[in-house]
């Protein structure tokens, strides 16, 4: 079976957006030649993939996400301070523990992008994604309260995403 060429000069916009983008910070340079580049590079690298793209990515709320991202940057900065006090006192204070958090979301880009935020956090990581896509379990490095942690990664976490990764 012959895989379809797409139609569209720009299948996915926003990614196209994000790597010239990309390119320009990684050169760290906008002169007109890198911008050219980052241009070409951001219509053909989402051009060419978009057959392997099992369905269309349709974002909700654009602003949600990026107060989304402000929020997840705002919680690695307190978590990295918080780790690095919990891992220079006495270890036995210390309670790690997995936690079970049952997901709403549905599309698997808002879940794959829930757990590489809650990894992208210190003391946190997702270790596992139940096979029904219902659960996701995250080993954390201390956890006075499960309930109270589960219902922060939601609050924080889970429910912006929803906002912004809707079926299309």
């Amino acid at each position: 079976m012959e895989a379809k060429k797409p139609h569209v000069w720009f299948p996915h916009p926003i990614l196209s957006v994000v790597l010239l983008v990309t390119w320009l910070l990684l050169n760290n340079t906008v002169a007109m030649g890198h911008v050219v580049l980052g241009v070409i590079l951001g219509m053909l690298i989402p051009w060419f993939t978009s057959t392997f793209w099992p369905e269309k990515i349709c974002l909700g709320k654009i602003g949600v996400f990026l107060r989304f991202a402000m929020i997840v940057g705002f919680d690695i900065v307190i978590a990295n301070i918080t780790v690095a006090k919990q891992i220079l006192s006495p270890n036995d204070s210390l309670k790690p523990n997995f936690l079970h958090i049952p997901l709403d979301v549905t599309h698997p880009l808002g879940i794959s992008v829930l757990a590489s935020a809650i990894s992208l956090t210190p003391g946190t990581v997702s270790t596992d994604l139940s096979k029904d896509q219902k659960t996701l379990i995250v080993h954390a490095l201390h956890v006075e309260d499960m309930d109270a942690e589960i219902a922060a990664i939601k609050s924080r976490y889970e429910r912006p995403l929803m906002e912004v990764f809707k079926p299309c």
